[in-house]
């Protein structure tokens, strides 16, 4: 059965509000190829190209998308069934005022590398760049049908690194205010987290009517953190599938993930300290229930068998998740 395909050139945003215009509206239960173009919108093509600041619109997120059926209240599921590259290169960079090291003299910002995927090119051919649709697939300019972009390694510096693509932003329209496509919240957004990718089934909490959810940023690659700013930026092609949770037993107030081999509850606050706290919380809320123990024993018990992760510590708001192995702990939903 063919998958309806929503391009960034259909629409995309760089904010997510608690008023939004879906660009098409999914069945409950549908299947989704969604293409998104890399954070800086194909600016970067090569070592040469860098990013003086941080631009006012980055990290564009294709959508929104409507779920039928969606209410407030619901929680929506995204099930990730695959990320490709769609592109020959993704780029890796630093800017000023941006990153861990932001401060430290003896690095430089900016400075760009841009990573071949399988090596090849020399990043002066333009091939899935340019201002037609860069990083989009509807014209095999870096898209993914015609096989750029389908190797399994990119390249830094000689040094071969595994391509494991990863959704930097995902989330849904906002409860009662616009927070950028650069940010994390409680819809989701800029959550920059290793496990939004493929095998992955994310939820997230239904605030507005539709849901209207939207993702981008993609990267080939990325370590836990982001350290840098960036992993590897790149134009992906995901597949997805959207259901409805309606009215569920276990309200949620943030994304969730389910990894198949752990269920992680995923925060972003102003400090790290914040951010595992209300991560280590809504872990405890669930253990308690799933294991019919009190608070004070789900609390015990996180210390035995969960586990703080650090997503990304150089967004506006940092994010962490606790994961606690599924033999442990199942999905309330």
């Amino acid at each position: 059965m063919s998958r309806e395909v929503i391009s960034h050139t259909d629409g995309h945003v760089y904010e997510f509000a608690p008023e939004m215009e879906p660009v098409y509206e999914a069945a409950d239960g549908e299947s989704l190829t969604i293409e998104t173009i890399d954070s800086l919108n194909g600016e970067i093509q090569s070592d040469d190209d860098l990013l003086d600041a941080i631009p006012e619109e980055v990290n564009a997120a294709t959508g929104p998308i409507a779920v039928e059926g969606a209410s407030p209240g619901d929680v929506l599921a995204v099930k990730i069934e695959d990320v490709r590259v769609a592109e020959d290169r993704g780029r890796v960079l630093t800017a000023p005022g941006f990153g861990l090291l932001q401060d430290d003299p003896g690095i430089e910002h900016p400075a760009t590398r841009i990573t071949e995927v399988d090596g090849e090119g020399d990043g002066s051919d333009g091939a899935g760049s340019g201002s037609d649709g860069a990083g989009g697939g509807s014209d095999g300019a870096g898209g993914g049908s015609d096989g750029i972009g389908g190797g399994d390694r990119i390249e830094f510096e000689g040094i071969d690194v595994p391509i494991d693509p990863v959704i930097g932003t995902i989330g849904v329209a906002t409860p009662d205010e616009a927070i950028s496509t650069l940010t994390p919240d409680d819809h989701g957004g800029n959550l920059d987290t290793t496990d939004m990718t493929a095998g992955t089934t994310a939820y997230f909490p239904v605030f507005q009517a539709g849901a209207m959810l939207a993702m981008g940023d993609s990267k080939a690659a990325m370590a836990d953190g982001e350290m840098c700013g960036t992993g590897a930026e790149i134009a992906t092609e995901i597949d997805v599938t959207l259901s409805v949770i309606e009215e569920p037993e276990v309200p949620l107030d943030r994304p969730l993930v389910d990894t198949g081999d752990a269920v992680k509850t995923v925060a972003s606050a102003e400090t790290m300290a914040e951010a595992v706290e209300i991560a280590n919380r809504d872990i405890v809320r669930l253990l308690a229930r799933d294991h019919g123990l009190s608070r004070t024993e789900a609390y015990l018990f996180s210390s035995l068998v969960g586990g703080l992760e650090i997503s990304q510590v150089v967004d506006p708001q940092v994010t962490a998740r606790n994961a606690v192995p599924s033999e442990y702990l199942s999905v309330p939903f």
